[in-house]
């Protein structure tokens, strides 16, 4: 059966992804024809039939040549590029996020609570009412649109009403007329719509909360928790993280940036990289959860990165004297 081409149909032609289906041997035949050095072709086909051409190819990216004029990504690989390097990378993010998750799943925990505790002092639906949160809430998402507030809201009460969760269950039948309070609420959150209050919540209540965490100011509390929620979302949906951009970057610029943090502001990619938010849930976690390990995890791991000449740290944002600094001491 024949497909037509949609962008044809359209006349719009120069639209259309050309590019063909190859199964997996053509594939390796396509990245010997670029250079790569396969020296298990085997291996190398279980790995493609396994993970995916495309979602490897994000590991051997930085491994493509580069055009002396633009610097865009050429086809052809860096001379001696082998496809152990691209697999060896892929299976090294993928234990950085297992480590992360474990950061970021203690952080979250902690928020969740300390949320739970400032907003509960006013009432127990305190994050019902609009006069016991900030200003930025009762902002419309879009002109003529609801609140802030409203949308976020409407989000809990569809999660509280379906929850499959035991202590949701129990609320409901116990309490049909009732709304959770905010000790319960948080627990429905994840850590983004965590982040979304956090930043609809009243600067000297955010104050409180930064005080929990080394003393942090409300606009690091509000940058901050976004930033973990978002790599939060990398992690939990195995999207690759070593040296992905950040969307939702770290507030890490300014005289009030905290002790231990300020190196990061002569960093040529300050906040934009794994290195920055990596260094934020460290920080956090000194005061969090002062007993952890976790930095020491994270150390060795990152002593781990594949060694090849054609790999860096760097491009994750760690200079090269991130182990000097007293935050990783």
């Amino acid at each position: 059966m024949a497909f037509p081409s949609v962008a044809s149909a359209q006349g719009l032609a120069f639209f259309m992804y050309n590019k063909p289906y190859l199964p997996v041997a053509q594939q390796i035949e396509l990245l010997l024809s670029r250079g790569m050095v396969i020296d298990d072709l085997p291996k190398a086909s279980e790995y493609l039939q396994r993970i995916g051409y495309y979602r490897l190819s994000a590991y051997w990216h930085p491994m493509r040549q580069r055009d002396a004029d633009s610097g865009t990504a050429l086809d052809n690989f860096v001379p001696g590029t082998t496809f152990k390097e691209a697999t060896d990378l892929y299976t090294f993010d993928g234990r950085l996020r297992l480590i992360m998750l474990d950061a970021l799943e203690r952080l979250e925990v902690s928020l969740r609570t300390e949320i739970a505790l400032c907003l509960g002092r006013y009432h127990p639906n305190a994050h019902r009412a609009l006069n016991c949160l900030g200003r930025d809430f009762a902002q419309p998402t879009y002109k003529g649109g609801p609140t802030k507030h409203r949308e976020w809201l409407q989000r809990l009460d569809k999660r509280a009403n379906e929850s499959k969760d035991q202590f949701a269950q129990h609320f409901r039948t116990k309490y049909p007329s009732e709304d959770m309070p905010i000790w319960i609420a948080v627990e429905l959150l994840d850590f983004g719509p965590l982040s979304h209050l956090i930043s609809g919540m009243r600067n000297n209540d955010l104050a409180k909360i930064g005080a929990s965490f080394g003393g942090l100011r409300p606009r690091f509390v509000k940058s901050w928790a976004r930033s973990l929620a978002f790599t939060r979302n990398l992690c939990a949906h195995h999207s690759r993280l070593w040296n992905k951009p950040l969307v939702n970057q770290p507030a890490l610029v300014g005289q009030d940036v905290p002790e231990g943090l300020q190196h990061i502001q002569a960093l040529p990619d300050v906040g934009k990289r794994l290195y920055s938010i990596a260094s934020v849930a460290r920080f956090m976690l000194q005061t969090a959860n002062p007993r952890t390990a976790w930095k020491e995890r994270f150390v060795t791991h990152i002593d781990s990165f594949p060694t090849s000449p054609r790999l860096s740290l760097s491009s994750a944002g760690f200079p090269e004297d991130w182990r000097s600094h007293d935050i990783w001491k």
